[in-house]
């Protein structure tokens, strides 16, 4: 099981930054889908069921968004954020 997972992870670190930032970026609708949810009018297994569905893939996302980006493409978005906030 081991090598399964560090095989997918360094497939997923040879992927683009840009790759990366949208599949990271993706995670952002599932985080609002998961939660808006909650104002359907179904049962409230219905909507446990959905939360964790939801949740789970928006957080799928967000990591293999990261595992993507690796740490130099965190800090090449934090860089690039920060310079947004703070023209000079």
């Amino acid at each position: 099981m081991k090598k399964v997972v560090k095989r997918i992870r360094r497939w997923l670190a040879s992927l683009s930054f840009r790759t990366g930032a949208i599949v990271t970026l993706c995670c952002i609708p599932f985080y609002i889908a998961s939660f808006a949810q909650a104002a359907l009018p179904t049962s409230a297994t219905t909507k446990a069921v959905m939360w964790t569905v939801l949740f789970g893939l928006a957080k799928t996302f967000q990591y293999a968004g990261l595992t993507i980006l690796g740490v130099e493409g965190v800090k090449r978005l934090k860089k690039l954020f920060s310079l947004n906030k703070n023209p000079k």
